[in-house]
């Protein structure tokens, strides 16, 4: 091994997450009615297997050679029944990657149609949230610890202190949206909170 192996390896590589992630895309879909601006939530089919019943933004798993913007478009086409013509696309979001191995990917578009029949198979019903709901309203907030290693056959023995050591702690963000008789929360709720935190800031 020499230094200029290294350097011909590190010289003009583009950095990556380290670690293998699941990634997804979804869309924060807006839709006007009566000068009154709406986000377009949810309800996933209770046929499915993964998380049947919750509540979430149009999206799902990014396929291979596919851009996260491409596959927030296509999911939203697919469970809304919608084309690409029927919506406009606005700009991109902060993304989040989570404790449990995801990154997901938020994109912000407008509806140009005003009637929407989703795909059964995937989405039980849609329902709509005024952005000034979220602008208002603040969330009920809880702090969910993560961690520490509680593993019974982790091998505390090959670490300094054994099962003394100070691990870290994390905090996963919580927060609870309650809009009449629906409950937004997790990562979904998330997003929107980060949204809308965005659009108070540049409204000051």
């Amino acid at each position: 091994m020499t230094s200029d192996y290294v350097k011909n390896v590190f010289f003009h590589r583009k950095p990556k997450l380290i670690g293998e992630y699941k990634k997804s895309a979804v869309m924060i879909l807006i839709q006007e009615e009566q000068d009154e601006l709406y986000i377009i939530f949810e309800v996933r089919s209770l046929k499915l297997r993964h998380q049947p019943g919750d509540i979430c933004l149009p999206g799902g798993k990014i396929e291979e050679r596919e851009t996260p913007k491409e596959a927030a478009i296509r999911e939203t086409c697919e469970e809304l029944n919608i084309t690409y013509e029927d919506i406009e696309y606005i700009g991109e979001m902060d993304y989040l990657v989570t404790p449990y191995g995801a990154i997901i990917y938020p994109f912000i578009a407008k509806l140009k149609i005003s009637n929407l029949i989703p795909n059964k198979d995937e989405v039980d019903h849609i329902f709509k949230v005024p952005i000034n709901f979220f602008l208002e309203y603040e969330p009920k907030y809880y702090a969910m610890d993560i961690g520490p290693i509680s593993i019974e056959d982790f091998p505390f023995h090959l670490i300094n202190n054994g099962k003394e050591y100070k691990f870290s702690k994390g905090v996963l963000n919580q927060y609870f949206y309650i809009y009449k008789n629906h409950v937004i929360w997790g990562f979904t709720a998330r997003i929107i909170k980060a949204f809308t935190d965005i659009l108070k800031y540049y409204n000051i």
